[in-house]
């Protein structure tokens, strides 16, 4: 099975083909973006982590606190289940799943998506870890990864791809997180992360694995 950038990288490459002069735009606004270090105020390894209690798919609160007490917790932000480099990401993770658990830790997934039936229909909720409802990007932009998106992107997403954000986030659809993931430990601190404005490249699983392995 190819690992994850070489799915995104394939994504990326494909996209280039069928609509370059798109791809060339978002190549631009990733450019501004890093430019402005949108992302720069992350919450960094050794840092706090900043306590949480959001809903899952059902609709039921699950707060950070309790999930550290029963091992280390991966948090992961995405961007919904409407974005074909989050999904891919999701089930990456899914498949590395197994190693997570094994090595004691609970992996979380938060996007500013409300737990509708929309969510409850999608391939996410088909997955076994722990989907979480971040309403307007609260606890995103808490941890320093909330992105106010450029009307190029939001353009394209309402006319290319017919997605209303607002609709599906029941609140703001101008603001998402950055893809990001961070690994808390059971003191609360972060131990490792990852974060980057570009909403095409991922953390790999192995890395994730890894960087759990250093904390046990």
């Amino acid at each position: 099975m190819n690992t994850l950038k070489q799915q995104t990288e394939e994504k990326i490459a494909a996209g280039r083909q069928a609509n370059p002069d798109f791809m060339k735009g978002v190549d631009a606004a990733i450019q501004n973006a890093k430019e402005f270090e949108q992302g720069a105020n992350a919450l960094k390894i050794g840092q706090q982590a900043i306590e949480f209690e959001l809903p899952n798919q059902e609709g039921k609160a699950v707060a950070l606190k309790d999930l550290i007490a029963k091992g280390p917790v991966v948090v992961t932000f995405y961007r919904g289940d409407w974005c074909p480099y989050c999904n891919l990401q999701l089930r990456a993770l899914q498949a590395k799943l197994e190693e997570l658990e094994a090595l004691g830790a609970t992996l979380v997934a938060i996007s500013p998506q409300v737990p509708d039936g929309s969510l409850t229909k999608s391939e996410i909720s088909e997955m076994t870890f722990t989907v979480l409802s971040d309403q307007n990007a609260k606890v995103a932009s808490q941890y320093g990864v909330a992105w106010e998106v450029p009307e190029f992107l939001l353009n394209h997403m309402r006319v290319d791809r017919n997605l209303d954000l607002a609709k599906i986030n029941n609140g703001n659809g101008s603001v998402l997180p950055i893809p990001a993931t961070f690994i808390i430990g059971t003191d609360g601190i972060i131990a490792w992360n990852y974060v980057n404005v570009d909403y095409r490249t991922r953390s790999e699983p192995e890395e994730i694995i890894e960087a759990l392995k250093k904390l046990i």
